[in-house]
């Protein structure tokens, strides 16, 4: 009867209260990349070829990976960035053989075409951010979301950039399937008053070391050809799925998670050799929030939802090998709520995926 007894509470010690769910996020986890932009004086002229003093002293990214982060592409992509008080200036290098595009239409859906895209957050809030798409022919698509498409968000095709000034240089010769090209470029200077309306207050210039958050992705098709012309290939009659190459990888198929782009660090100083990236140590925390609330709304913790409102749960959340943190998830009249308390502060994020230091 001793031995019984003995059994039983060694079993009880060992398992964890029957209130508290255990979850490994660390799979989800991404550490975005950083790029510390340095001012120009220059009198830059918009021409796709990037010969102004201040774009040879700008650093080049690190070429583009695939946007889950596992495949080098096939051809290279990289990009540099400067700024002034009127515009944010992007160049991008992008190796290819068979340069092509037939779109013209400004506000089209460019990613039809081979493009480069260019995704803005300001306020670095997850929501509110442009995009700009570009393809060979010059074609621009620029649209506004304020919110990501997961809750809701729907793409405002009115909101243009009309002080936007793009260029494409082509090394080789355009819609032409009979040579082989290098590789083609793409030079822009977005205007920041527009973005400068999307942060939060104060909507000023950007200060030294503010962040926002930003992304490039490049859209790469398999080409076939038809009556001499490119076009997208099929097998089957379908598309075949398109390539997604990207800067700061986001781990899965789906630009439009801009918790996970990299961080833009604005310095008025002409070079940026000499300044330290400003890095949030709880940057991982915050990742885990996020994944939190992925899995809510459309992952395997889904089931939450079914509970009644005011329904409490203790989480336990694997964020990193070795490293769990604390989580509770209340259901709420207008969905959920989960916070997060680290030494430094204390977050919550709720189903609209806006993250909050309380």
């Amino acid at each position: 009867m001793k031995s019984i007894f003995f059994i039983i509470i060694i079993f009880c010690v060992s398992c964890k209260p029957i209130d508290t769910l255990s979850v490994d996020v660390s799979g989800a986890i991404v550490i975005p990349k950083h790029y510390i932009v340095s001012t120009t004086k220059d009198d830059m002229t918009i021409d796709g070829n990037a010969d102004e003093l201040s774009w040879e002293n700008a650093s080049f990214t690190d070429n583009f990976i695939d946007i889950e982060g596992i495949i080098t592409p096939k051809f290279n992509t990289k990009t540099k960035m400067l700024w002034d008080d009127d515009y944010l200036y992007v160049y991008a290098e992008m190796e290819e053989p068979h340069i092509w595009g037939n779109l013209r239409q400004r506000d089209t859906v460019i990613f039809y075409n081979n493009d480069f895209e260019v995704f803005i957050n300001p306020a670095g809030d997850a929501a509110r951010y442009g995009e700009i798409e570009i393809n060979a022919l010059n074609t621009v698509w620029d649209l506004y979301l304020s919110k990501p498409y997961r809750t809701g968000g729907k793409p405002d095709f009115n909101w243009n950039l009309d002080s936007l000034k793009s260029a494409v240089k082509v090394h080789g010769t355009l819609n032409n399937p009979n040579d082989l090209d290098s590789l083609w470029t793409v030079e822009l200077a977005i205007p920041l008053k527009p973005l400068i309306a999307l942060k939060n207050n104060p909507k000023t210039t950007p200060k030294e070391g503010e962040q926002w958050r930003i992304n490039f992705s490049r859209v790469e098709w398999e080409y076939g050809l038809k009556d001499g012309k490119y076009v997208r290939k099929k097998e089957h009659g379908n598309y075949l799925k398109e390539h997604n190459w990207v800067w700061s990888p986001q781990k899965v198929i789906n630009m439009h998670e801009p918790e996970k782009w990299g961080f833009l660090q604005f310095t008025k100083e002409k070079s940026s050799k000499d300044i330290t990236f400003i890095k949030d140590e709880d940057m991982p925390i915050k990742q885990a929030a996020f994944a939190l609330f992925r899995k809510t709304r459309s992952g395997n913790l889904k089931h939450l939802l079914e509970h009644d409102t005011g329904f409490d749960q203790g989480i336990d959340v694997t964020y990193q090998k070795g490293k769990t943190i604390s989580a509770r998830f209340q259901k709420t009249n207008l969905g959920f709520e989960y916070t997060l308390a680290t030494q430094n502060a204390t977050y919550s994020i709720d189903q609209n995926g806006i993250l909050k230091s309380l």
